[in-house]
């Protein structure tokens, strides 16, 4: 059996010397915990209703900010309609060594067991704040090079026996704080030994946490999914992937495909694709990802089945400010680069999925008589389960053809709508004969990609986009 090192009246005398301002409730009730929905593709509040994982990756967020730049960036992302917040405890960026914004270490000499409160209160205050705007933070306790270093910084200072009892720590502190754990942190599980210390970990916060269990999931490194690895452990409550910065291509939608058709069910995401402002392949020579292949990677993986999205700046991450060095070619001071396009675009993608029935969405490529292979023209369709409506995206303003008898409706109201503005233009109403080509109007560059929307005429459907 577990024993934490320092006894639970000690650590209950710890968590009663944190300040109510601190870890108090915050005026407005918050509905802290989430779960998997009844048909395990989705994630839910607690009575139920939708919850879209519309994420942001501030992995350096309690490490390198002040207070007054935690609260511009989190106003500004919660103005752009995010839901959860991806941060770090113990950063990737020299984290244990380098410290805070308030001259704090996290770890008194690199120990788990002996976390510094001064450090954990400035993460206490962000936390704070995401709740008092309705976010969510995505807490990965450690950057994953401190289990298993591979490259970067590390140093690996867990066990399985600290592990589980920073996890403790971290669980007791935040039972009561909107929090979806994530543990790893771009770094594949390859030993018995790395697999124990995460094991460790989730059951050290799930202790901690008591009655309040958090969703836990584990954000690993590019080009591999959780399915792989990590599916059968019972922590893991949704998978992610990561299909990562190597091309403007990368086929996203079969990492999420392969996670969808896993059993037992679980939800399944890309947790990291193509940031903003981002290097091709770490080389600028290459050049850099924009808003449409965010959107793209963001499209494909949500119709093809996952549930939730995350977007992501290279500049923003980090928290790149000149001059500072910065990492992988970072080239936009953060506070600009928070309002690059894609950044202020992510919100029409929820917008859409919420303006139609939630729980019934489904990939289905039959919808397409040609899906353009793996390429940038592809394309990406998605459904209701009763043949309600349909989803499809298409990267570019070429012409597709559609096999409308997969809806059951006789009459079909069909829409362009646009990922880059969240506008809606109605094609009109349609006979379900099929198939049936449809011409996406045509915009000039590169960017105009469009997302049609079939629907059942007699359903009397909202503009899509808007939520009644």
């Amino acid at each position: 059996m577990f024993r934490p090192r320092c006894s639970p009246a000690f650590l209950a005398i710890l968590i009663m010397a944190i300040p109510t301002s601190l870890l108090g409730q915050s005026t407005q009730p918050f509905r802290y915990l989430l779960k998997v929905s009844d048909n395990r593709r989705f994630l839910v509040r607690e009575d139920g209703t939708p919850f879209f994982y519309m994420a942001d990756t501030a992995w350096e967020l309690f490490h390198r900010l002040t207070r007054e730049e935690a609260d511009l960036y989190l106003e500004t992302r919660a103005r752009q309609g995010f839901t959860v917040i991806q941060a770090v405890v113990l950063a990737e960026l020299d984290g244990l060594k380098t410290p805070n914004a308030y001259g704090q270490l996290p770890l008194i000499d690199n120990d788990p067991t002996r976390p510094n409160l001064e450090y954990f209160k400035h993460v206490d205050y962000i936390v704070n704040k995401a709740e008092s705007l309705g976010l969510f933070i995505g807490m990965l306790p450690t950057w994953g090079d401190k289990v298993n270093r591979k490259w970067g910084g590390g140093p690996e200072i867990f066990t399985p026996g600290n592990a589980r009892e920073y996890g403790h720590f971290l669980g007791k502190r935040y039972r009561k704080k909107p929090i979806i754990w994530i543990l790893g942190g771009d770094r594949p599980v390859e030993t018995d030994r790395q697999r124990d210390i995460w094991r460790s970990m989730a059951a050290g916060l799930t202790e901690g946490e008591i009655d309040n269990r958090h969703l836990m999931t584990y954000h690993i490194n590019g080009g591999l999914s959780t399915h792989e690895v990590l599916h059968d452990e019972s922590w893991i409550d949704f998978n992610m992937c990561q299909s990562g910065h190597a091309r403007r291509s990368t086929p996203n939608y079969r990492m999420i495909a392969a996670a969808y058709a896993k059993t037992p069910t679980k939800p399944c995401m890309d947790s990291e694709c193509n940031y903003e402002d981002h290097p091709i392949n770490w080389g600028p020579k290459n050049g850099w990802f924009d808003e449409h292949d965010v959107r793209k990677l963001t499209y494909w993986g949500l119709f093809a089945g996952a549930h939730g999205v995350t977007y992501g700046c290279q500049d923003v991450w980090q928290f790149w400010t000149p001059p500072r060095q910065p990492i992988a070619f970072a080239r936009t001071p953060w506070k600009q680069a928070l309002n690059l396009p894609a950044a202020n675009q992510m919100k029409y993608v929820r917008a859409l999925v919420e303006s139609r029935p939630y729980f019934t969405r489904i990939p289905d490529q039959g919808l397409l008589a040609d899906d353009l292979g793996d390429s940038l023209d592809h394309l990406q369709a998605c459904r209701s389960s009763d043949g309600a409506y349909a989803f499809i995206y298409t990267p570019t303003s070429k012409p597709f053809t559609v096999n409308l008898n997969r809806l059951t409706a006789a009459r079909l109201k069909a829409w362009w709508y646009s990922p880059r503005t969240g506008d809606a233009s109605e094609i009109g109403v349609l006979t379900n004969t099929e198939p049936h080509q449809f011409t996406p109007p045509q915009e000039k560059g590169a960017g105009a990609d469009w997302v049609l929307v079939v629907d059942d005429a007699s359903k009397d459907f909202p503009r899509p986009g808007v939520i009644r």
